[in-house]
C-alpha cells in the first residue's frame, strides 16, 4: 500500500478535482442564466422588433400590390372610357354630318324653290312687259295708221266719198247704237 505524504500531491483522473467540478458547474449554471436573461431581455425585443418590421414590409407589399392592382383597374376602366369616348366622338361628328347634309339639303331646297319663285315672277313681269309694250306699240302703229290714213284720206279724199263713208260707218254700227 501505499501511503500518501503530505509531499507528494495526488495524482487526479484528467486533473479534476471536486473544486474544478463545482466551479464549472457553477459556471454552466451562471451562463445559462446569463443566456436565459439575454433571450428574455435582448433577444426577445429584437425578435420581436424584426417580427414587427417584417409584417410591416408584409403588409407594405401588400398594399402596394393592391394598389398596383387598383391602378391596373383604373387605367382599363379609362382606356375602355377613352374609346367609348372616341365612339362617342365619333357619333356625334356623324351626327353634325347627317345634320350639315340635311341643312345643306334644305337650303338647297329652299333656294331651288325661291329661284323657281323668281324666275315664275320674272316670266309674269316680263309677259305683263311684253303684252305692254304690245300694248303701247298697238297704240303707236294705231297712232301711225290713223296720222298716216288722215293724211292720205285728206289728200285723196274729197267731199263726196267722206259722205259716204260716213254713210258706210252709220249703217255698219247700225241705227239703234248711234241712237242710244
Amino acid at each position: 500500500m501505499i501511503l500518501l505524504t503530505a509531499q507528494e500531491p495526488m495524482e487526479r483522473l484528467f486533473d479534476l478535482d471536486y473544486q474544478l467540478l463545482a466551479d464549472s458547474t457553477l459556471m454552466i449554471i451562471a451562463i445559462f442564466v446569463l443566456f436565459l436573461l439575454l433571450s428574455y431581455f435582448l433577444f426577445n425585443p429584437a425578435r420581436k422588433m424584426l417580427q414587427d418590421r417584417k409584417n410591416k414590409i408584409k403588409n407594405e407589399l401588400d398594399d402596394a400590390q393592391s394598389n398596383m392592382e387598383h391602378a391596373a383597374r383604373l387605367k382599363e376602366e379609362y382606356e375602355a372610357k377613352i374609346r367609348d369616348i372616341d365612339k362617342e366622338a365619333e357619333e356625334i361628328l356623324s351626327d353634325a354630318r347627317k345634320r350639315a347634309l340635311q341643312n345643306e339639303n334644305e337650303i338647297i331646297a329652299k333656294a331651288k324653290e325661291e329661284a323657281s319663285r323668281i324666275m315664275e315672277r320674272a316670266r309674269t313681269e316680263a309677259q305683263l312687259e311684253k303684252q305692254k309694250m304690245a300694248d303701247e306699240v298697238k297704240r303707236e302703229m294705231i297712232g301711225i295708221a290713223s296720222m298716216m290714213a288722215g293724211k292720205a284720206v285728206a289728200a285723196s279724199m274729197n267731199a263726196e266719198i267722206q259722205d259716204s263713208l260716213v254713210n258706210e260707218t252709220l249703217k255698219e254700227i247700225g241705227d239703234h247704237t248711234w241712237l242710244n
